[in-house]
């Protein structure tokens, strides 16, 4: 009887539970660790223009009367360009014609009284030094007359505008900014004291343009001598070697092939591996026997689309995709760019 009973117990125990199943490894892209560049690269961005570019403006005050051309015009050498109502400058002209005129009469007559003896020689220098003095006058009002036109010095484009007819203008105030498009394209970009100190006439450079797939060469053509106050930055001269599709005001990024830099050197890794960056410290995601690993490495700043960074092993491999998804001791699993899924991965779960 008592078999019986036991018998019956243990044919209504539930079965011993199977062991729970560990979660499938987490899908992840990595990159392996480039090592340095036998020639390092420093990036920089700054603004094109023209290595000839002038401002033009009245010498004279006036109303504005012609003003013929606008923004990307292209003008020749020589070409007239804007004007100011000359009835002022033509005025000025005449009385300074009427004064050597008067000037030459006084000396004609007290030449003819000093050769009589009815005065002195001081006079007649006096009077000699007055139609000298008006005859300035009238070059000095011709002068004047000739800045009331603005002629092109070179044959170009206008880069701006500033005024427009019938405004009142003054002698200096900007009126037209035009750039030579003879001289070359240079990109003017600054770089700290550390990196420019790297950089010399010469060396060859990249410049490329958001919104331009080709990357165009350049090579360095000037480095600045004074740093500027408010930045402690020195202005760089990139000149482009090759400057078709590019334009004057445009905002360019540019690197410098320079020699190794002194002291550490650093290994180049995707800059989505980066996590947490502060300083010259930064952790990242290694793979290892498929373990997710958080280290710790000096980070050296961007350059392009890389990272610099230094202390890691040079076979290792960094987690670029992926990495939001896994921490440091989770399974993964390094898969094709192609196959990584979009968003969340398909197992995993986000840290």
């Amino acid at each position: 009887m008592a078999a019986t009973i036991l018998a019956a117990i243990t044919a209504c125990a539930p079965p011993d539970a199977a062991p729970a199943k560990p979660p499938p490894p987490t899908s992840v892209e990595a990159a392996a660790v480039r090592p340095p560049d036998a020639v390092d690269r420093l990036s920089a961005t700054g603004q094109l223009a023209r290595e000839r570019e002038m401002t033009l403006s009245f010498r004279i005050p006036g109303v504005i009367t012609r003003l013929q051309v606008d923004d990307g015009d292209r003008v020749a050498a020589g070409q007239l360009l804007a004007a100011v109502d000359p009835t002022g400058v033509a005025a000025a002209e005449s009385r300074a014609v009427a004064e050597v005129e008067r000037a030459r009469r006084d000396q004609a007559r007290d030449q003819a009284l000093f050769d009589k003896g009815f005065v002195s020689r001081q006079r007649l220098e006096d009077r000699r030094s007055a139609l000298a003095i008006a005859q300035a006058g009238v070059s000095a009002a011709a002068f004047d007359r000739r800045w009331s036109r603005l002629v092109s010095p070179v044959t170009g484009v206008v880069l701006q505008r500033h005024a427009q007819a019938g405004e009142v203008v003054q002698p200096g105030q900007a009126i037209l900014r035009i750039a030579d498009e003879a001289s070359p394209l240079i990109l003017r970009a600054p770089l700290s004291d550390r990196d420019v100190s790297r950089v010399k006439p010469g060396q060859s450079a990249g410049v490329r343009i958001d919104g331009l797939s080709n990357e165009v060469a350049g090579r360095v053509a000037r480095v600045g001598e004074r740093a500027g106050a408010q930045t402690g930055a020195v202005d760089v001269e990139i000149e482009i070697l090759a400057a078709e599709g590019l334009r004057s005001g445009q905002v360019a990024r540019a690197w410098i092939a320079v020699g190794p830099a002194t002291g550490t050197t650093f290994a180049r890794i995707p800059a989505e591996a980066i996590l947490e960056a502060s300083g010259g410290r930064a952790f990242v995601l290694v793979v290892e026997q498929g373990v997710a690993r958080r280290r710790p490495v000096t980070f050296g700043g961007f350059l392009d689309d890389d990272a610099l960074v230094n202390g890691l092993a040079a076979d290792a491999r960094v987690i670029t995709a992926g990495a939001g998804f896994v921490g440091d001791g989770d399974r993964v699993s390094v898969v094709d760019p192609a196959r990584l899924a979009v968003g969340a991965p398909k197992s995993g779960v986000a840290r």
